[in-house]
């Protein structure tokens, strides 16, 4: 931490913005060296390409039709109508899944279906609700068709060398799809984010135990786990550490040596038992990057890296450390996973009034829960989820989300918000 810089009755220098501390943690991490690994495409779902994907071959292949009718040629179609139709003489069908052996001529047709491929000397598909049938080998026009019309062209989907997916890309069932269609069967992904997740704290047991007097349950490390797998990360659960710098130490330093980023929540605030900074600054440089920003719930949080392992001491509140996870972990979890622009979220979100005042204190940003409310010709309710930040089920009963700015002392009942929803 660097010195010479006013520090606060407890100890610590000026909070940090949010922004500001986002951006501090990845360009720390942009240097990140990420592993690939190679699957068969039912394999890669859910995971991210490393690397640029060009089409192998024109998709399609040839043109097809998209309706079905009749290929024909579109001169021949000119100027027909309901009173003035024209006559085409049907001269085949088109097989499905084979190549058409002949041409359309001047006055024929062949019928064809949806997906078939183009006879040579078509240039459109008639559809069938615009002709009748005046025998088996002839059919009457009555509405003229352009060039182009009714059939996909050869590589107007995606054309051979082109660009398919680029870097980055979270690969979706849609993708595997497109690639299958091109006829890939394997890619290259980055590996999947190892993960370290312990609890600090004399005072807490693990969840599935009765708690004694005094004591708690482990909440935070089953619930930031759920959090990091829904990533796609995988997950290493080192326990609960007891207040002793020395057994915390030798944990969170194995931890760091075999993981891309570990968390460990409940030593992150000021106080004679925390040891989170001291043991984050023996690691390694460069030591500490943030400790505290301008936030609520989730002021304490340090931000740290050691020899390319990002450290994150969440607040032992649950609220307070699902926060955190959301607004500095998630970003830099789908950094190191190989996302090509971690910083924008990509929660879906929904415009909702607030139905309350609500106060807050200039300099920090208010994360507020809220439930949504459907209403009848206007845009859902924002009911704010009132409770402390050891209140996990203010979590449990929100559906989303919404941030009050540093610049602002708090929001007016029917203030229109954006409410980030939660899964």
């Amino acid at each position: 931490m660097a010195t010479g810089e006013l520090k606060d009755m407890l100890g610590r220098v000026s909070l940090t913005p949010v922004e500001e501390a986002q951006a501090i943690l990845l360009d720390a991490l942009r240097s990140f060296v990420r592993k690939t690994e190679k699957y068969t495409l039912p394999e890669a779902l859910d995971r991210i390409i490393s690397s640029d994907i060009l089409s192998p071959e024109d998709l399609p292949n040839h043109p097809r039709s998209t309706m079905d009718g009749f290929a024909v040629r579109a001169a021949d179609t000119f100027g027909a109508s309901g009173t003035m139709p024209c006559y085409l003489e049907i001269d085949g069908d088109v097989a499905m899944g084979e190549m058409p052996r002949e041409s359309v001529r001047q006055g024929k047709c062949f019928r064809i279906a949806t997906g078939g491929l183009l006879p040579h000397g078509s240039d459109a598909v008639m559809m069938f609700e615009h002709t009748i049938p005046v025998d088996e080998k002839m059919i009457e026009v009555v509405k003229s068709v352009g060039v182009g019309i009714n059939f996909i062209d050869k590589g107007e989907d995606i054309a051979k060398d082109s660009p398919a997916l680029s870097s980055g890309h979270l690969l979706r069932p849609q993708d595997l799809g497109l690639l299958a269609g091109l006829g890939i069967s394997e890619v290259e992904v980055y590996a999947k984010a190892k993960v370290g997740i312990l609890s600090t704290g004399d005072e807490i047991v693990h969840w599935s135990e009765s708690p004694p007097p005094g004591k708690i349950r482990d909440i935070n490390s089953i619930t930031l786990s759920g959090l990091c797998r829904r990533m796609g990360a995988t997950v290493t659960d080192y326990g609960i550490v007891k207040d002793s710098e020395e057994s915390f130490f030798a944990t969170l330093e194995r931890a760091s040596k075999e993981n891309d980023v570990v968390l460990f929540s409940g030593g992150s605030s000021v106080g004679m038992r925390d040891l989170g900074e001291r043991v984050i600054e023996k690691l390694g440089s460069p030591g500490i990057l943030v400790h505290g920003v301008a936030l609520k719930p989730g002021k304490p949080i340090i931000i740290g890296l050691s020899n390319g392992t990002a450290i994150f001491g969440l607040p032992g509140h649950p609220v307070s450390a699902m926060v955190c996870f959301e607004l500095f972990v998630d970003p830099a979890l789908r950094l190191i996973a190989g996302t090509s622009h971690p910083e924008n979220s990509i929660r879906p979100t929904v415009d909702a009034i607030l139905d309350r005042n609500l106060n807050s204190a200039a300099g920090r940003l208010d994360l507020v829960r809220v439930q949504i409310q459907k209403q009848k010709n206007n845009l859902p309710l924002a009911v704010p989820v009132l409770g402390k930040s050891g209140s996990i089920s203010t979590l449990s009963r929100a559906h989303g989300y919404f941030f009050i700015n540093e610049a602002s002392q708090g929001l007016n009942k029917d203030t229109q918000v954006k409410v980030h929803l939660l899964s």
